[in-house]
């Protein structure tokens, strides 16, 4: 798979799952809808997450010519959702909390915005 092909799909689920982490602030927590939209959301981030681990760092400096700085969210969102998803199975859900608020914020609004820095293509796609 092709660097514009790995961009697209990591397009596909990393949209989705910005509106669907939104709607998860902003609604009633524990309810049927919750968990529902709660684990779509976090099958789309880890399989976005593995997307990017594929996807060559194309700005700035790189890691055995592949990993950039960018790619440190990537590794948030794979440390982050089994330890949010397993804070709940026990109850703990202050754990579960601040680490779906850390995961939103961090890998979403975050690393969103460096997207949009020049050199990359969502930059050269609205601003060029």
């Amino acid at each position: 798979m092709d660097y514009l092909q790995l961009m697209y799909l990591h397009l596909a689920t990393v949209v989705p799952s910005f509106f669907i982490g939104t709607i998860l602030l902003l609604i009633k927590k524990g309810t049927k809808t919750h968990k529902i939209l709660g684990r779509i959301y976090m099958i789309l981030m880890l399989f976005t997450a593995i997307i990017t681990l594929f996807m060559p760092a194309i700005v700035g400096s790189r890691l055995f010519n592949h990993f950039g700085w960018i790619h440190l969210f990537s590794f948030l969102v794979l440390y982050t959702v089994p330890t949010a998803y397993f804070a709940i199975k026990k109850g703990n859900i202050k754990s579960h909390k601040r680490k779906m608020i850390l995961l939103y914020f961090g890998a979403l609004i975050i690393a969103g915005a460096f997207t949009f820095s020049p050199g990359r293509y969502l930059y050269n796609l609205f601003f060029v």
